[in-house]
């Protein structure tokens, strides 16, 4: 549990998913912030803050996760590691796959190129979200003015990192992921929250794949599945890892 800005002197630890002297990798809850942000000046406790304070030393984010959005965060352990890997995100040469569950029935899978501007200005760039279907339900409920409620579990593949991009795209596409309540539909928040007794944004950064910045070889990071994907799952009877609904950094099983 996050400890609220009144309990920073709380101590509290982020899970390790992978370290080397380069790199380490943590397993970012939802309400984390990556870093100070002037957006929520009022809240002190941050990934960043935290790491430091848990390995006693400098780190270095190389990107970031909105603060509802869980899973694999990666950070450098030195300026040139950072460096480096900043300048594989500019190539687009790393792979990020997410977790999602969206409003309706998705496409079975597809590649969205649409431009976003940026949270700072308005300047548009191509930005691109590829997706492939895991499963759906539908679930004899009224929400909003429908009889009944579809959702699909989806796997997103962001090539580009805008801010938001994910959510975003969910949106324009009319598939807004559960729990956003800056791009969502606030009927299914709703149907989550009070209904099914799950609150919050159900995306999570499940993997990140690149090439190493010292060694070269491909290192793939995969964060579990957290507690509240799984208990959607099992509303919905959709099978998890193991079961067997996805694979590690993004391999999806034709399993059902």
């Amino acid at each position: 549990m996050i400890p609220s800005s009144g309990q920073e002197d709380v101590e509290y630890t982020l899970g390790v998913l992978y370290e080397d002297p380069h790199l380490i990798c943590v397993d970012k809850p939802p309400g984390l912030l990556v870093h100070r942000s002037s957006i929520a000046a009022d809240v002190a406790l941050n990934a960043l803050q935290v790491l430091r304070a848990q390995l006693g030393r400098h780190v270095y984010p190389v990107h970031r996760l909105d603060r509802p959005t869980s899973g694999a965060l990666l950070f450098a352990l030195d300026p040139e590691t950072q460096r480096a890997v900043n300048d594989q995100f500019a190539a687009q040469a790393v792979r990020k796959s997410y977790l999602a569950v969206a409003r309706g029935f998705v496409d079975e899978s597809g590649l969205l190129e649409y431009p976003l501007s940026g949270r700072d200005d308005d300047k548009k760039r191509e930005d691109i979200t590829g997706w492939r279907r895991l499963a759906t339900a539908e679930v004899q409920h009224p929400v909003g003015r429908y009889p009944t409620a579809r959702y699909s579990a989806v796997s997103l593949s962001p090539r580009t990192g805008r801010w938001h991009q994910l959510r975003r795209h969910c949106a324009h596409l009319r598939h807004p992921i559960v729990g956003d309540t800056s791009h969502g539909d606030g009927a299914h928040n709703r149907f989550f929250r009070d209904v099914l007794g799950l609150p919050g944004l159900f995306l999570h950064a499940e993997s990140i794949a690149l090439s190493h910045p010292i060694s070269g070889e491909e290192l793939c990071i995969s964060a579990p599945c957290p507690e509240r994907f799984l208990a959607a799952y099992g509303a919905f009877e959709w099978r998890a890892r193991g079961g067997t609904l996805w694979k590690p950094c993004g391999h999806r099983t034709d399993e059902r």
